[in-house]
């Protein structure tokens, strides 16, 4: 069998080294080169590229839900059944890795435009314009350094291999792996260059905005454990955008209650396949499920019941109002909760405690909401952590949260998988944390595979 799986996985990566390998294919000749601002406005107006091509592989092995065994057998890919098993085999499904770096494609191609207009880039529209081509790369950037690359640990990232920075659009430079103290260094002066030329609002769906800006560097400098820098953004960000819906004036009987585009939406974004996590397909964890209390909105407008498996529920809370799509974009209420956990993090508990219960306040039944009241603050982080898995399940930041949780004795976590009869687990320590890169990436652009 595996040597069936690698011999169409060579024939994959065989076409798609002949057609569709868009870092080593050069362009067709007779393409009109792109040369003004309104043509890097129409690259980075291409929703489906830089707003809808994320890796979802990674969540794909989070404990968040569950498969049956019908669903594994019948209805996921080889991929999809070696990531929900954390199986170390050649992962052969390179939308995962090209659909960010096609964004990072376009954001430089962007940059590259508007850095030969002179003074028309000195305009208004050039310094947007900009601003938007370096959110995105950071985004990009981001999506891929939190599935690919190892935990953050601030005392080894300049030894682990982190991601390639793609900084120019040439295609001729071989693909390199910076490290992962410089990948976030990238990540981090992309989003502060951002925030300096993005509008304070943004009408159109899709772009960023100085807030979108605070909040990707928020969610970094979280994820890096500088938590000083992620409340400072935090509290930034919701200065100027701090909207949540309360969710007692939604409707708990509709298929997918929660519009698109909404007050929350910092920027929108999804991944490019949610495969097992799919509202037909992935089942919700028991134990997360009986974590709601009743007077917990969420309980009802998250979850759908279903009749078979007896007793299980699937996840209809979609920020993108879709039955097929993983949200994996900024909002406030994740901003909130950022801001929450931070500031207990150092020291400020009073302030995590009133942003946790400015969320929760628009989560429960407003005439049974009870204020949470706990001043501790190692027993108020573990409220925080709680209530973050609860409310951003679905939304694409279990799989960073596990990795840098386990880097904390206090909050380290083995999952398992039983599925035919056999059992599968991930410990806390696991370099399958930092997931294979696909095969064509390897073979065809020469990139060093993740450490085993």
């Amino acid at each position: 069998m595996k040597t069936l799986y690698f011999s169409i996985g060579m024939v994959t990566m065989m076409m798609l080294a002949a057609c569709s390998n868009f870092l080593e294919e050069k362009p067709d000749i007779k393409m009109v080169i792109p040369k003004s601002l309104n043509d890097a406005e129409l690259l980075l107006n291409d929703y489906s590229t830089m707003n809808a091509a994320y890796p979802a592989v990674g969540e794909w092995g989070t404990d968040e839900y569950y498969v049956t065994a019908e669903t594994f057998d019948g209805m996921m890919t080889v991929d999809q059944r070696n990531a929900y098993i954390w199986k170390d085999e050649p992962y052969f499904d390179v939308t995962q890795w090209q659909g960010p770096y096609k964004t990072v494609f376009n954001a430089n191609q962007a940059l590259e435009i508007i850095s030969k207009l002179g003074e028309e880039a000195k305009g208004e529209k050039g310094q947007q314009l900009s601003g938007i081509a370096h959110f995105f790369r950071a985004f990009a950037f981001q999506q891929l350094a939190e599935v690919f690359a190892p935990p953050y640990n601030a005392a080894t990232a300049s030894t682990e291999m982190g991601i390639p920075l793609r900084l120019d659009p040439g295609i001729d430079t071989p693909s390199e792996r910076a490290n992962l103290k410089q990948s976030f260094e990238q990540i981090i002066a992309d989003y502060k260059i951002a925030a300096s030329l993005l509008p304070t609002k943004e009408a159109i769906p899709g772009r960023p905005s100085v807030a979108s800006a605070y909040a990707g560097l928020a969610r970094a400098y979280l994820y890096m454990a500088e938590y000083e820098n992620a409340y400072l953004y935090a509290d930034s960000c919701l200065r100027l955008h701090a909207e949540l819906i309360d969710f007692n004036n939604l409707n708990t009987g509709v298929e997918l209650p929660i519009g698109r585009f909404n007050s929350e939406v910092l920027f929108a974004a999804i991944a490019n396949n949610a495969g097992p996590m799919s509202l037909n397909n992935g089942l919700v964890d028991s134990n997360l499920y009986a974590s709601y209390t009743p007077h917990d909105l969420r309980k009802q407008l998250y979850f759908r019941s279903n009749d078979y498996p007896k007793d299980s529920y699937s996840f209809k809370g979609n920020y993108d109002q879709s039955l097929a799509t993983l949200f994996v974009g900024l909002t406030t209420s994740e901003i909130y909760l950022i801001k929450a956990e931070c500031a207990v993090r150092i020291g400020k508990v009073k302030e995590g405690l009133a942003a946790l219960n400015a969320l929760l306040k628009n989560r429960f039944d407003k005439n049974s909401f009870t204020a949470v009241a706990e001043i501790d603050g190692n027993i108020l982080l573990s409220t925080i952590l709680q209530e973050r898995q609860k409310e951003l399940l679905f939304r694409g930041r279990r799989w960073s949260d596990l990795k840098r949780l386990n880097l904390d004795p206090r909050f380290q976590k083995t999952i398992q998988r039983n599925i035919q009869g056999l059992t599968y687990s991930l410990a806390p320590d696991s370099r399958k944390y930092a997931f294979r890169l696909p095969e064509p990436a390897v073979l065809i652009g020469k990139i060093p595979q993740n450490l085993r």
